[in-house]
């Protein structure tokens, strides 16, 4: 009787294996990663709930400030004037540039898109926990989400800035045409970065209390208040800090947008072949970050 207690039990004569069985009936693993075509497809699928999130979310950003939505425009400008008194007035730097003031505001504006996009790229996983453990959807929604919301705010700027423009003498141009492909680019590029972030922000949330520190780095070596191609000609630098200066992706895509909007900055000023270097940062961060972020899908809102 012990036995045919103690026997191993077997398998029932004919069952089907779980395995096969699930892939017949077409199921799959729960929260398993899609293919990067499927993925692309869901996240396509929900580009309304994309739109409406960041809507929402712009909406929100200052709903408990009396002057609401003015803060869009006034934040930056803000920014922009104390910069000029900084930079402009106690280190004498605007007489190195025409048109300082449209110079120093669109350097501002186009830095700070970038800046706030990787800022809420970082938190988008980590702050959004909640929302990540109770719905199923692509994760990549939220950064991308994240810095449309940056880019519908920069849009409010724009016309901010454009005033400026005006009122300091700058007049309308064809090349303010070129505003859209760069946006376009710059876009792109934010929301790559914001992607890299994200994933690297859901594994260490302490990377958030670092970042500014970084990106008000990047801002001081972007030529945001300051003209690179003057100090380039001015100082005999190293031909790797030239290099740095003149292909960093920010001051690239903030030199592109002077060149559109400001008249007295000429196409002289660029570093050279400044629109590949505009596309290639584009790609490499965008296709790069997006397949970056792609790969560890499962893993978000998990431990």
């Amino acid at each position: 009787m012990s036995q045919v207690l103690d026997a191993p039990s077997r398998p029932t004569v004919g069952t089907p294996d779980p395995a096969d069985l699930a892939a017949r009936h077409g199921l799959t693993v729960s929260g398993a990663r899609p293919t990067l075509p499927a993925y692309v497809r869901r996240l396509w699928q929900r580009r309304h709930f994309i739109t409406a999130f960041a809507t929402a979310k712009l909406t929100a950003q200052y709903s408990q400030a009396k002057l609401g939505q003015v803060w869009q425009v006034m934040t930056p400008l803000l920014n922009a004037a104390v910069y000029y008194f900084i930079f402009g007035v106690l280190m004498d730097t605007k007489h190195d540039v025409d048109d300082y003031v449209p110079f120093l505001v669109t350097g501002v504006f186009i830095f700070t898109f970038t800046q706030s996009s990787v800022m809420a790229g970082t938190r988008a996983i980590s702050g959004s926990l909640g929302l990540v453990r109770a719905l199923h959807f692509p994760r990549a929604a939220l950064p991308i989400s994240y810095c449309l919301q940056q880019l519908q705010q920069l849009l409010f700027s724009m016309g901010a800035l454009v005033v400026i423009l005006l009122c300091f003498g700058v007049p309308p141009t064809a090349s303010w045409l070129l505003v859209i492909p760069v946006l376009v680019l710059q876009f792109t590029f934010n929301t790559g970065l914001a992607l890299v972030m994200a994933r690297i922000g859901s594994k260490t949330p302490d990377i958030a209390q670092l970042m500014p520190f970084v990106l008000r780095t990047w801002m001081y070596a972007s030529g945001v208040m300051w003209s690179i191609d003057a100090v380039l000609k001015g100082k005999d630098l190293p031909h790797f800090v030239k290099v740095l200066l003149e292909c960093n992706p920010a001051a690239v895509y903030i030199d592109l947008m002077r060149f559109a909007l400001i008249d007295t900055f000429q196409r002289e000023q660029l570093p050279q072949h400044v629109w590949a270097w505009a596309v290639g940062w584009a790609l490499l961060a965008g296709v790069g970050g997006f397949i970056y972020f792609w790969k560890a899908e499962e893993t978000y809102g998990r431990g």
